[in-house]
């Protein structure tokens, strides 16, 4: 598996009813650029937000360390 940064632009609300885009970055453990746009499409799938995933590459990120202190 890989890492790879996928950007997803989110619909917010504005103060004055209209829509407003925001974009994300998601760091994604995936197999391919297809995989980790799927598990994005999957993990919003149920966040009843407006979104699109605008991009996804590859990261140059080789590990994630994670040390519970």
């Amino acid at each position: 598996m890989s890492y790879y940064n996928v950007t997803v632009k989110i619909a917010t609300e504005n103060p004055k009813g209209g829509k407003k885009w925001m974009s994300e970055n998601y760091l994604v453990d995936a197999v391919s650029i297809t995989d980790a746009e799927t598990i994005v499409h999957e993990d919003f799938k149920m966040s009843g937000l407006e979104f699109d995933v605008k991009s996804a590459s590859i990261s140059k990120i080789v590990k994630v360390l994670n040390y519970n202190l």
